[in-house]
């Protein structure tokens, strides 16, 4: 069965850093485009970073672009998110998301708080 774990979050000042890892098993990870969300309490789930199957292709959402970086090693079929420059507006549970035959897999999610 598919599952995700999530790790690494914690509490950050503004301005700081953390990388958040994703640990996938139970499906061909080199295959799948992987994802990070976030949603903070009362707000909707946002979708935060893609990498594709390889590696190759990023996109991010426009809050985060230029502080964020999203990777990938298949060889341990783990995902990243290196999260630089944080801010208090980036508080959130923050979920790996995997979508395979059609249907969304996620984990349970790592609580980033930014904060003084």
């Amino acid at each position: 069965q598919v599952q995700l774990v999530e790790s690494g979050g914690g509490l950050v000042q503004p301005g700081g850093s953390l990388r958040l890892s994703c640990a996938a098993s139970g499906f061909a990870f080199n295959s799948y485009t992987m994802s990070w969300y976030r949603q903070a309490p009362g707000m909707e789930r946002e979708l935060v970073a893609v990498i594709d199957r390889t590696g190759t292709i990023t996109n991010y959402a426009d809050s985060v672009k230029g502080r964020f970086t999203i990777s990938r090693v298949n060889a341990k079929n783990t995902v990243y998110l290196q999260m630089n420059s944080l801010k208090p507006e980036d508080t959130a549970v923050y979920y790996c998301n995997v979508k395979r035959l059609g249907m969304d897999y996620w984990g349970k999610g790592t609580l980033v708080t930014v904060s003084s």
